[in-house]
């Protein structure tokens, strides 16, 4: 399976948002942990599935939570660069190093 690296920011996006799901409803952060887990079984597996969000940036959709995984396809590994929520300042990662 191909290696997944997280940009820091990334993590930190990841940890906001469990922790935001579970102080709404006990068990809700573990949810949405599996349903990000899930998407990036499906990443793995066919990196080039997802629609172009910019430049060489794709992006999957969660199916149960309104976020969506930026990621790039690099030589050794997938790099997911933002666990952005849809509908919030759509471009805030834009500028993030890889």
């Amino acid at each position: 399976m191909t290696r997944v690296i997280f940009s820091k920011y990334a993590k930190l996006e990841l940890d906001d948002a469990m922790n935001f799901y579970e102080l709404e409803f006990e068990g809700l952060g573990q949810v949405f942990r599996g349903e990000v887990n899930r998407s990036i079984k499906r990443i793995t597996r066919y990196p080039e599935a997802w629609s172009i969000e910019r430049g060489d940036i794709r992006k999957c959709l969660l199916y149960k939570f309104p976020y969506k995984l930026l990621y790039s396809i690099e030589k050794n590994h997938i790099f997911i660069i933002a666990v952005a929520h849809q509908h919030r300042k759509p471009d805030y990662w834009i500028d993030r190093e890889k």
